[in-house]
């Protein structure tokens, strides 16, 4: 009997489309010989639909053509079983999963908020815990988690977009003990949405009125100099950590934009995602910073809680030979199956091992006590509800 693999993509956020090319991608990709895939597209009005149709790329060209024939639904727990229900007065099931998959990206979806709806129905699904999902979104709280963990990370400010209006002043002096050329980033987007280089105080100003729109918080980093953009993905979990080969990111701009990674190409053509990037496999890096990344990816997936698939970016000063992590990404753009394909790893067994793998840590945490048979409300003589009104 095959496996009903639910995954879901989509979503209220602004890389909405990228979380389409990933899911698209993988689902494409994985055997069905082994696995019944059934897509759960998520629009941004946060819709639920249903139907095989969502496996092709094409049907994303036009939104509300494509709601007219998929299935409106919701996903519920019914009987111990996870069923994609018809919505309306008559409510039919349409689908059942045994597992999700979630490739989502960004705010609203990767940052915990779709684990959290997976984990309280109790359905197992691959990736991240919560916590793991909201620490890899936050690009101030990981930072602090990683250096805590002792994990080098370049020199950074951040504040609130209340603490700019009320405050600008103190923030452009802050941000001259930085040091121009500065990075302005959104601290939860992903996807090199709302982010700009500035180079002097007047810049400043324009970046961060730009990722205000997209942030409450935000983050600014002292650019690094004579830099390589390093990539390493991992995959596993507490557990167990296997790391992929690296490669080197390139771009025309001063840093990987929303365009490079996503956009690029000639007009007209299909975008492949994250595999469509400028990139040089493996990353042209001595044998002692290729040790680094390496071992600080495996570190930085233990110190965050990550599980899954992820991809750590780092940032690299080839002159100083300086290496610093810069980010996790909880759930990369395509899941980084080009880093994996280079390191022996098809793209349909690195999807096998990730399924298999979330189906066991499930069983794990399921031997676990979650909660009490007993209960506390049905004794009688409790000396904590003496001052409860009647």
């Amino acid at each position: 009997m095959k496996i009903r693999v639910g995954v879901i993509f989509g979503g209220v956020t602004v890389e909405h489309e990228v979380s389409v090319i990933s899911a698209v991608q993988a689902m494409k990709n994985m055997n069905e010989d082994k696995y019944e895939i059934v897509p759960i597209y998520i629009d941004k009005n946060y819709n639920w639909y249903t139907g095989k149709m969502l496996m092709e790329i094409d049907v994303y060209k036009d939104f509300d053509t494509l709601k007219r024939y998929a299935k409106k639904v919701s996903l519920i727990r019914k009987d111990n079983r996870f069923i994609l229900q018809s919505l309306g007065f008559i409510k039919k099931e349409v689908a059942e999963i045994d597992i999700a998959f979630p490739i989502v990206h960004g705010n609203n979806m990767e940052d915990g908020t779709i684990h959290g709806y997976l984990q309280t129905l109790g359905i197992p699904y691959v990736g991240c815990s919560i916590l793991g999902a909201s620490l890899g979104q936050d690009k101030v709280v990981m930072k602090q988690v990683m250096k805590d963990a002792g994990i080098p990370v370049v020199p950074y400010l951040w504040f609130y977009d209340t603490e700019y209006m009320s405050n600008k002043e103190q923030i452009e002096l802050d941000t001259n003990k930085l040091g121009y050329p500065v990075i302005v980033k959104p601290a939860t987007l992903g996807s090199s949405v709302g982010i700009g280089v500035a180079k002097n105080s007047n810049e400043l100003n324009e970046r961060v009125i730009d990722a205000i729109k997209y942030d409450n918080k935000i983050i600014i980093e002292k650019v690094i100099e004579n830099l390589i953009e390093v990539n390493c993905s991992v995959i596993g979990d507490y557990e167990y950590q296997e790391v992929s080969t690296t490669e080197e990111v390139m771009s025309t701009h001063e840093f990987l934009t929303y365009k490079d990674k996503y956009i690029g190409g000639s007009k007209g053509t299909k975008s492949k995602g994250m595999a469509s990037t400028n990139r040089v496999i493996p990353a042209r890096i001595n044998k002692k910073e290729e040790e680094m990344v390496k071992d600080l990816s495996r570190k930085t997936f233990k110190a965050l809680n990550l599980s899954g698939v992820c991809r750590i970016d780092f940032l690299i000063d080839k002159k100083k030979e300086n290496v610093y992590v810069n980010e996790p990404n909880t759930i990369p753009g395509s899941l980084s199956f080009y880093l994996w394909d280079k390191s022996g790893k098809s793209y349909k067994e690195l999807l096998d091992f990730l399924i298999t793998r979330a189906i066991k840590n499930y069983k794990n945490r399921a031997k676990k006590t979650h909660s009490f048979e007993t209960n506390i409300l049905s004794m009688s003589g409790l000396k904590g509800f003496k001052g409860v009104k009647k």
